[in-house]
């Protein structure tokens, strides 16, 4: 497997944002994709064994989605965070809460973007960068609203085309799923965990989930 320098990462991610792929970059992407394997997969143990979480995810970002990435922000290939990454998805924001501290106390490099409060384009959660063995890693961590939201805008965007969940689409659709993002941040708000709630939140994840699911027919 190729050694890669900062430099070379770079000078690969600038050709592939100003040209099309050749037979030779896309060899040294694939190469690239691959360096984080191992990173991504003791990342994985760390979740599973040492936590008791359930991540889900992917080794490597696709080529696609990669140079999307590049030509849609300005970033830098050696910078780009989530080559790598997996996802956790819990009940509600009180287990994101606790996954999210867990997480952090056990990684010694980390990042943490929150996309709650500030959410893009709809999309909310919060993401942690966990650095192993020189590689970045992105964890995702969900609750099962913000989940489903972001699932079926993914299905959204395969009926209705366009990127919605960066925005771009028809503006009919972008902005009922803006809608539904607030929606689903107010009533996760207005929910604090105990036992004498829990029925009550799970007839909201029901309700909730049922609007996300027959999002495409309502427009």
């Amino acid at each position: 497997m190729t050694d890669f320098t900062r430099s070379q990462i770079d000078r690969l991610g600038k050709r592939l944002r100003q040209n099309d792929i050749t037979i030779e970059d896309r060899h040294l992407l694939d190469d690239y994709r691959r360096s984080f394997s191992s990173a991504y997969k003791k990342v994985l143990f760390v979740l599973g064994s040492h936590l008791g979480l359930a991540p889900t995810g992917r080794p490597s970002k696709s080529t696609i989605s990669i140079v999307g990435k590049l030509r849609r922000e300005s970033i830098r290939l050696s910078q780009m965070q989530d080559i790598a990454g997996c996802r956790v998805t819990v009940l509600g924001i009180s287990e994101q809460e606790a996954a999210v501290d867990a997480i952090k106390s056990i990684f010694k490099k980390v990042s943490v973007i929150d996309r709650r409060e500030k959410p893009s384009h709809g999309y909310r959660a919060v993401h942690i960068v966990a650095e192993m063995d020189g590689k970045l890693i992105e964890i995702q961590v969900r609750t099962q609203l913000q989940h489903l939201w972001a699932e079926n805008v993914e299905k959204a965007s395969d009926r209705f085309g366009g990127d919605l969940k960066y925005g771009v689409g028809d503006s009919r659709v972008i902005s009922r799923i803006l809608e539904l993002s607030r929606l689903i941040s107010v009533a996760e708000g207005q929910y604090s965990p105990n036992s004498n709630r829990d029925s009550e939140y799970r007839a909201l994840l029901d309700n909730l989930e049922e609007i996300l699911r027959d999002l495409s027919e309502s427009l």
